[in-house]
C-alpha cells in the first residue's frame, strides 16, 4: 500500500483555522470529535480526494500539516520505520474503524500511519 490517504492540519486555534479554510476554500467541516474537525466533503467533481481535517495540535506537534499513509500492518510499518531511523511520537492508537500512529522521519518530518480495520 503506502498511499497517502489523508492529512491533518494541527493548530493551537483550530476553530480559527476551520473558519479560515471554510471561508477561503469553501471546505465544510463536521462538528468536532476529540478536538478534531473532519472535512465533511473532500470529494471533488471527479469524485476523488483524500480525507482530512483540522485538529487541536498537541504540545509535541502544535502546528503544521502531516500526511497519513495507509499500511497493511501497523506493527510491521512501525518496526520498519524505526529500523530506518524514525522516531515514534504517538504509539499505535485504536479508533472505531482504524489504527493510527504518528512518527517523525530521520529528517524531522512528521507523518501518520493508518491501518483500516476490515
Amino acid at each position: 500500500m503506502g498511499k497517502i490517504v489523508g492529512f491533518e492540519i494541527s493548530s493551537q486555534e483550530p476553530e480559527k483555522a476551520v473558519k479560515f479554510y471554510s471561508n477561503v476554500f469553501g471546505w465544510e467541516f463536521s462538528e468536532p470529535h476529540w478536538d478534531y474537525w473532519a472535512m465533511s466533503d473532500v470529494k471533488g467533481s471527479d469524485n476523488k480526494g483524500i480525507m482530512g481535517g483540522i485538529s487541536k495540535g498537541p504540545s509535541d506537534y502544535p502546528h503544521g500539516t502531516r500526511i497519513q499513509i495507509e499500511v497493511v500492518s501497523m506493527d510491521a510499518a512501525i518496526s520498519k520505520a524505526k529500523e530506518n531511523g524514525a522516531m515514534i511520537v504517538r504509539e499505535k492508537m485504536q479508533f472505531d474503524e482504524f489504527f493510527l500512529a504518528f512518527l517523525i522521519d530521520p529528517t524531522g518530518i512528521g507523518f501518520g500511519l493508518i491501518q483500516k480495520k476490515y
